[in-house]
């Protein structure tokens, strides 16, 4: 079963009182979320990435594609990644995934709504969060795809269909196999629990690695008969 976003309410009672701090540097602050003005300026910007499959890019390319993905394009249409993998970035995903602070996905569902990548271009109809195996879940408690894909929502207005994919058997986790192994990892690991609502849909994840878990599950969202498919992530690997 899945917890419940926002903070216990020993910190809602003390988030009235107190003035809130800067999550990064504890600098108090005055806007909605917990990030001042100057760590916001310092986060690892995404600026020029691949269209398709959001890796970085060392220059401007053909079409904003990278060399592999103009030979080898995958199920999605474009990624849309807010920043890249590192400090202080991966403290702040690692605090949501692992140490369960859900106040933290407002402030990455925010992150990523800023991105030109989304705010430019038409908005999908669902955000289709990247599914746990059950197992996990109950390990976890929760899942960070879907505690970001819900703030982006209510940011943006979308309905989130967190119900629609399942992960039908547990995986190794991505980040810690080799590059030669990722996509067999993934391979048939997506199933649907009924026929997809809208033609065009975001799937969202926290962090994008070698792109082969959004590659599958767009694979199979493809073959039920979702025609656009783009992926929003808070963050890009450089791998």
């Amino acid at each position: 079963m899945e917890m419940k976003s926002g903070l216990p309410l020993a910190g809602r009672l003390l988030s009235r009182v107190l003035p809130p701090h800067c999550r990064l540097c504890g600098a108090p602050v005055r806007q909605e979320l917990p990030l001042c003005t100057g760590c916001h300026r310092d986060l690892p910007w995404s600026r020029q990435a691949c269209r398709q499959c959001g890796r970085q890019l060392p220059g401007p390319v053909q079409a904003g594609r990278c060399g592999h993905c103009q030979q080898n394009p995958p199920a999605f249409a474009t990624t849309t990644a807010a920043l890249r993998y590192q400090s202080p970035v991966d403290y702040l995903v690692q605090r949501l995934k692992f140490s369960g602070e859900l106040a933290l996905a407002p402030l990455l569902a925010a992150l990523l709504s800023e991105t030109p990548g989304i705010c430019e271009t038409p908005l999908p109809e669902r955000l289709i969060p990247v599914p746990l195996h059950r197992s996990r879940l109950r390990e976890r408690g929760f899942n960070q795809a879907t505690e970001i894909a819900r703030a982006l929502g209510r940011r943006l207005e979308l309905p989130v269909d967190r119900r629609l994919c399942r992960r039908i058997r547990r995986t190794g986790t991505q980040s810690l196999l080799p590059a030669g192994s990722r996509r067999h990892n993934v391979r048939n690991a997506f199933a649907l629990n009924g026929t997809p609502r809208a033609r065009h849909g975001a799937i969202i994840d926290d962090v994008m690695t070698s792109g082969h878990t959004a590659n599958e599950l767009a694979r199979v969202l493809q073959g039920a008969g979702v025609e656009i498919i783009e992926v929003w992530v808070v963050a890009r690997a450089g791998r």
